[in-house]
């Protein structure tokens, strides 16, 4: 018999994975937007996201969606919980929406659209990542509900984490602009993936070092021998990622650091699941304690095995249609 909530557990977090890592590109370019002084380098940095932002945000809806129909238990404890963040994170989505289609068409109101552009997606991101902080250091529960205060996320280390996610989107924004990009607008990007790459690897570090000692199971988890065997894998990982990006600026290669960096935000997700699971509220509420029905799971499970396929397919269509260099007037090259 199948274990429909640990597929589905794997699902949502693919699904958030892949939202973090084609999301987070585009939300990198808004936070580096206002770097640019040139407004023909801000037009080519828009032009670079302009066919895919929209498509990449399909699966933060699948990944939120899936959570609210298969683990109901677990929705309805974290959303009290993050109320606040993820009104923000929404409407910094929402702001950089906006600004992303009035900017083109605006004359005078240009600077107010560059910073609302700039603004949304630095909101959006910090949430995201003060989200995920708050759900590492612990949410409490009792009687199968939220138990704690509005204000809880607001923390010193899930305001650490919502810069590290900044950070971390605003270095794959560097690197899809090494990628997508030449000339001026690619020399100033490598110079900011440089210092944001030592910015991003030190936040990495804080965050890691301190998670262990958030909770005596995440401890036993990463500190505690035979379990030290395997963990110690995720930061070898970051560390050779690390090593490789560094490589590709140094070879000013155009697609070794943006790959490099997507392999230090899987290594990151690996760390993550390997602290969570089995909870998806962590150490409150295990998968499978937070799922509904097999005979509800088995039904969505269906429609999603022939939903998720034409989603990849449209997407991996979009990327391969657009590649290549970007110009100021969005021709792709």
């Amino acid at each position: 018999m199948l274990d429909y909530p640990l597929i589905w557990a794997f699902l949502i977090a693919v699904a958030v994975m892949l939202y973090v890592i084609l999301d987070g590109f585009d939300l990198g370019i808004g936070t580096l937007f206002l770097t640019e002084r040139d407004e023909k380098h801000r037009d080519v940095m828009m032009n670079t996201i302009a066919p895919v932002w929209d498509g990449n945000e399909t699966w933060l809806v699948l990944g939120g969606g899936g959570l609210l129909a298969v683990f109901p238990l677990a929705y309805s404890i974290i959303l009290p919980a993050l109320y606040l963040p993820l009104t923000l994170m929404l409407l910094g989505l929402i702001l950089r929406g906006v600004a992303f289609e009035f900017r083109p068409r605006a004359t005078h109101s240009l600077p107010w659209w560059d910073w609302a552009f700039f603004g949304g997606s630095a909101l959006a991101a910090f949430m995201q990542g003060v989200s995920l902080g708050t759900l590492v250091h612990g949410i409490p529960v009792a009687n199968r509900a939220f138990a704690g205060g509005s204000f809880d996320w607001f923390n010193p280390f899930s305001l650490l984490t919502g810069l590290a996610v900044l950070v971390g989107y605003a270095t794959l924004g560097a690197c899809w602009l090494i990628l997508k990009t030449s000339g001026d607008l690619q020399k100033n990007a490598r110079i900011k993936a440089r210092v944001l790459g030592v910015a991003l690897l030190v936040l990495i570090g804080i965050v890691s070092l301190w998670t262990p000692f958030i909770n005596g199971d995440y401890f036993t988890k990463w500190l505690v021998w035979p379990a030290v065997l395997y963990t110690s894998l995720v930061p070898a990982l970051v560390v050779a990622c690390a090593g490789i990006f560094w490589l590709g600026l140094n070879e000013k290669s155009d697609w070794l650091p943006f790959v490099a960096v997507l392999g230090v935000f899987i290594a990151c997700f690996i760390g993550l699941g390997i602290s969570f699971y089995p909870y998806i509220v962590p150490t409150s509420v295990t998968i499978w304690e937070a799922a509904g029905p097999d005979i509800s799971l088995s039904f969505l499970l269906a429609g999603t095995v022939v939903l998720l396929p034409i989603i990849l397919i449209y997407t991996a269509h979009a990327y391969w249609v657009f590649r290549g260099k970007t110009d100021e007037h969005g021709g792709y090259h």
